[in-house]
């Protein structure tokens, strides 16, 4: 018996690939890919219904002509403040981490670091040993997080060279792999021995490596990319799963509560939902805070426990700041983790305001920190 040949991709990036576009299509979509790099693989492509000019999909990945509404900045999270040599930020204390790649397997629509496809000589880690050095001197680093790009278009031996020099810094406890290989191609994980190898050597019972998977709609989910998943569980990769909200793939409650269920079910647990970040290009893709709490609290109503254990956060220049919800005329919010430390914890109350996107588009009302707040007792007088 012969084994099956591996699986070969193919790559496109210019629209006159997508056959099932037509001239017209394809001469407006230009501008788009002009300013926003397309690309994309056969397999990806296949999931979309061409028939539905809707398709979640399809928008995902597809360039759009909204995208050329202007709106958003290219560093909308101010990483640069934090950024200590290119490719490497330090935001948190204890959280580092290392842009080791500027390619994607395919491009998304929403993504918030288009700068990277703009200028990818600018935007990622050239210096690996300076970068280590820099983590082994700070010893207050437990974790690594390896991003891009995606780390999974390297060279498995290329990542391994990166993942072996940090297991090298004792302090350093877990590894992050942050991708969309498990959804753009599985077969990148299947059919890769010496990945699994990777994971398997390096995910140890105390010093756990992490892979941060990004799925955004339930049919991503297909066989062979719930097959990649379980390997990289089977390897002894603990997985979780990041998604942005985005208006037009995922902003129904029902759409999402299936996504989050159907995680939970193959152990990639939910992790974050992320308010769609103000990038340039990105308005289109954009759901309001205040809509998009009121569709992530119906999705969780509809999931059990294990499905809703998600924050709904944004990632602000000043930290990652929980979505708590809305009551009566405010909306509050809360520091998960501040940039400053002093930060952490603390509550935000704001006036409401439904077309509100991000934190700098509404005015504040209260700030308070939890050990500021009076005490309430509910026991006996």
């Amino acid at each position: 018996m012969t084994a099956n040949p591996p699986h070969q991709c193919k790559y496109l990036t210019r629209l006159d690939q997508i056959e099932q576009l037509d001239d017209q299509e394809r001469a407006a979509l230009e501008l788009v890919a002009q300013r926003f790099a397309f690309r994309c693989n056969d397999y990806y492509l296949s999931l979309i219904d061409w028939n539905d000019p809707n398709d979640p999909i399809r928008r995902a990945v597809v360039p759009n002509l909204e995208e050329l509404e202007e709106w958003g900045r290219l560093d909308p999270s101010d990483e640069q403040t934090y950024t200590v040599m290119p490719g490497l930020e330090h935001k948190y204390p204890t959280t580092v981490l290392l842009l080791v790649s500027n390619v994607c397997e395919g491009i998304c629509r929403y993504c918030f670091r288009k700068r990277v496809f703009i200028r990818p000589q600018w935007e990622y880690l050239r210096d690996i040993p300076a970068a280590m050095a820099y983590i082994a001197e700070h010893r207050e680093i437990t974790n690594v997080l390896l991003t891009g790009g995606d780390p999974l278009v390297l060279a498995t031996s290329k990542l391994a060279d990166i993942v072996g020099r940090i297991r090298q810094i004792e302090h350093v406890q877990i590894v992050r792999i942050g991708t969309r290989m498990p959804t753009f191609n599985p077969y990148r994980i299947l059919e890769d021995a010496a990945l699994t190898d990777l994971i398997r050597r390096y995910s140890t019972p105390r010093k756990r490596l992490y892979v941060m998977t990004h799925f955004i709609h339930p049919r991503e989910l297909t066989d062979v990319a719930v097959e990649a998943v379980d390997a990289l569980q089977e390897a002894g990769a603990i997985t979780a799963n990041q998604t942005p909200l985005i208006r037009g793939v995922n902003d129904d409650p029902e759409t999402l509560a299936t996504l989050l269920a159907r995680l939970s079910f193959i152990g990639a647990v939910p992790y974050y939902i992320f308010q769609c970040r103000p990038a340039v290009g990105n308005r289109a893709y954009t759901v309001p805070i205040e809509a998009g709490c009121e569709i992530v609290e119906q999705a969780k109503s509809r999931v059990s426990g294990l499905a809703k254990r998600l924050r709904f956060v944004m990632s602000h220049a000043t930290g990652k700041i929980e979505i708590l919800g809305k009551l009566s005329d405010r909306v509050y919010f809360r520091y998960h983790r501040a940039a400053n430390d002093a930060d952490s914890g603390r509550m935000l109350a704001f006036a409401s305001n439904p077309q509100a996107c991000w934190l700098d588009d509404y005015e504040e009302v209260t700030r308070e920190h939890p050990a500021n707040l009076p005490y309430r007792s509910y026991g006996p007088e």
